[in-house]
Formats: structure tokens, sequence, C-alpha cells
């Protein structure tokens, strides 16, 4: 074989090594994003000499972690919350800053909020970039779930950040669990959907009790909690949320949920009563 055929085999030996794992990784990221998509419904929202309005709901969330800075849905100011290892980190440090006016670089005047533990929320979007290894949900406040009026639509990022290369390996139930960490679909999903997000009662006498008020039926039911022997205490919060009650003897652990208690030994669940 001559040297110029060896330097051409190689050349393309190496182009393969490097378009093919990319292509997987972009292969990857669609199914994972199409998954979630899936699972999370994405709101519409509109506008009109009225102000911002819901056209279409989305997937109704609880937000489990306190502390997701926000700002109006008219602001185009791009804060970024991150979420990694289990802890919320507010752009730069402005975690302190939630409802009060922010100045300096923005050079404006500029609102912010805090989005807290319970408040309910509709996602706007999911990115999911394997070359980062982030997965980014946009959302916005569900005001007429939290009683919010007039309505604010204060929105907001969450970039949750995985360990470097494992997200182009990861499933979309791996990912949601991580998730459910921050958001959980919420148990009353069914109920706000029904609601016309301009304004409560307004959009009940909109609806009339008729096929309008059902528009929300057609959202597709989450899945159920799963919880399987051999599963972390960490799966299971992920899956549970945090236990009302912990007991821990020697290598025997008990969580305590409001209809069943989930007991572990050495650090895997070995049965549900």
């Amino acid at each position: 074989m001559s040297h110029k055929s060896h330097q051409l085999i190689s050349g393309i030996v190496l182009a393969a090594a490097t378009i093919f794992p990319m292509a997987l990784a972009s292969g990857q990221a669609t199914t994972v994003q199409d998954e979630l998509t899936k699972t999370y419904k994405l709101v519409k929202i509109g506008s009109d000499t009225g102000g911002y309005s819901v056209v279409e709901e989305g997937t109704v969330l609880a937000i489990q972690k306190g502390g997701i800075l926000a700002v109006p849905y008219s602001d185009s100011t791009d804060f970024k919350t991150k979420y990694q290892d289990g802890q919320i980190k507010a752009p730069g440090g402005l975690s302190v800053v939630g409802r009060k006016s922010i100045m300096g670089k923005f050079g404006k005047e500029q609102t912010t909020h805090l989005f807290a533990k319970g408040d309910k929320v509709y996602p706007t979007k999911i990115d999911v970039n394997v070359a980062k290894d982030t997965v980014t949900m946009g959302i916005v406040a569900c005001d007429t779930c939290n009683s919010t009026d007039p309505p604010t639509y204060n929105k907001a990022e969450v970039v949750f950040e995985f360990p470097k290369g494992s997200l182009a390996s990861a499933t979309a139930p791996s990912v949601q669990k991580i998730i459910m960490q921050v958001f959980t679909v919420s148990k009353d999903d069914s109920k706000d959907a029904k609601k016309d997000d301009k304004g409560g009662d307004k959009g009940g006498q909109q609806a009339g009790g008729g096929d309008q008020g059902q528009q929300g039926g057609d959202q597709p039911a989450a899945d159920p909690v799963s919880i399987e022997k051999g599963m972390t205490p960490d799966d299971v919060v992920a899956a549970m949320g945090q236990p009302e009650k912990k007991v821990t003897l020697g290598t025997k652990q008990i969580y305590y949920y409001k209809d069943m208690k989930v007991i572990f030994i050495n650090g895997k669940v070995s049965d549900v009563q």
C-alpha cells in the first residue's frame, strides 16, 4: 500500500471517529428531548392590547425547591438559575434580591422575583444539550393556580447540570428523576388546566360549565409513581418527595409517607408497606 493511500485511509478513519460520536450524541439529545416534551406539555403565551395571557395551557408543575430567580414575562433579560448536586444556584449571587429592584450592569431598574416551594408554573421550553451536559427548562408562573391578581407572568430558566459526559448515554426517565427534584407534576394539574389563566372567576363564567371548560381534559395523564426493589433513598425522594418522617435502625431505614412506608436495607429498597 502506498504512503498516500495509507494517509487517505487514516484520514477517513479519523473523520469517522469524530463524526459518528457527534451524530450519536445529537440523536440521543433529540430522543431525550422528544420524550421529555411528551411528559411536560409546553404552555403557549400570547399577547394583545390587554397584555399577556395563556393561549393554551401546559402541564402544571409544582416547585419543590425555592430560590429560582424570575423576571416579568416582558423582560428581555436572560437570567439562568442553575441546579447541580441537589442545590439551587441563583445567577450572580442574586438569590437574596427577590421582589426588589436592582441596578448596575443592566442599565435600568429591574424587578425580580423568587419562586418559592409550592408555587405552580407552566413549562415554556425544554432544551437538551449533550455537548454541555445540560438540560434547560423554561417556566412561567401559573397565576390562576397561585391566586395571583393581577397576573405577573413571571418567567425563569433552570439549567440542570449533569456530570461531564453523562448526558450522552442518559435516558429520558433518568433525566426526569433529576428534574423531579425541582419540578413535579401538580396533583391539581387537571383542575388547574380547566381554568382561564387570564383571571379566575371570569374564566369560569366564560366557560359557563360547557365544553370550553373541558379543554384541559385532553392533556396526557402523568405516569404513576413507581417504587421498585433496589432503589436508593435518593431515587425514592426524587420520585415521592421528602418523607414525613425518617427512622434509622442500624442498616435499616424507614421512610414514612402519608399512605405508605418504604423500608431500606443497606441503602436499597427491600419492602414497601
